[in-house]
């Protein structure tokens, strides 16, 4: 098959069924698909294809999977002195899975440097529907009840597919990676797929690695999908992340 074209599924069409990763367009880079739908059982397919969907609202389903790709694996986040200061003299805590439906709406908020967003309503019911299933999770920060911060995406098998992340005081979403990056630390997590690379999540210490690679490392660590429920007991205190 030709990569100067995209290809077109319908919603009749097997939820697994993608064109390789490999006939991607490289302009513009990772479009892969168009059409089909959001059902869990295609987005499941997808992710573990290394393939996600991203499109504004008016445009048709469109289906990417971008060349090199961004990740963050074990090691690679970057916390300064000066954060990790501040954090030991935090009062704020981490919960996970306690407001999926109130973090997918703060990252679909407008934000002063983009216009529109990619997370449509058609969007945000199909990952809650994933969260209802246990495939999407969120790690929110709070502080004294108030959420702040956080991050939701999918995990499947020991690999995270970040979704979108939002702020409202700095740093939030930084301490939301900061559990993800401990998780790969101990073995729980082996990658945390940030698909496309942007200048701050660079800045962070994420990486870019080539598509094949990628994909590779997804065979490997989806081999056997699961829904993860392995989450730590409790709340965590933001202090309790940055003691070594």
């Amino acid at each position: 098959m030709s990569n100067n074209r995209v290809v077109w599924l319908t919603a009749d069409d097997p939820p697994h069924l993608f064109p390789p990763v490999e006939t991607a367009l490289r302009e513009p880079d990772g479009l892969l698909a168009a059409g089909g739908d959001l059902r869990p059982e295609r987005l499941l397919a997808a992710y573990q294809r290394g393939i996600f969907p991203w499109y504004d609202e008016g445009q048709p389903l469109l289906w990417w999977s971008p060349d090199p790709r961004c990740v963050f694996q074990e090691g690679d986040l970057h916390v300064s002195r000066r954060m990790r200061r501040e954090l030991r003299r935090s009062t704020a805590e981490v919960r996970l899975n306690t407001a999926f439906a109130d973090v997918i709406r703060a990252c679909a908020a407008p934000r002063r440097y983009e216009q529109g967003t990619w997370i449509t309503d058609d969007m945000i019911d199909a990952y809650e529907r994933l969260h209802q299933a246990g495939w999407a999770h969120s790690i929110e920060v709070w502080q004294d009840d108030t959420l702040i911060g956080g991050l939701y995406g999918l995990i499947i098998g020991r690999a995270v597919f970040g979704e979108s992340m939002f702020s409202l005081r700095s740093n939030a979403s930084k301490i939301a990676l900061l559990v993800l990056d401990r998780m790969l630390s101990d073995g729980t997590f082996g990658i945390i797929d940030c698909q496309v690379q942007s200048s701050h999540l660079l800045s962070l210490g994420a990486s870019v690695v080539p598509r094949s690679s990628f994909v590779e490392t997804l065979g490997r660590l989806c081999e056997t999908p699961s829904a993860f429920e392995n989450w730590p007991k409790g709340p965590i205190r933001v202090s309790e992340l940055v003691q070594d």
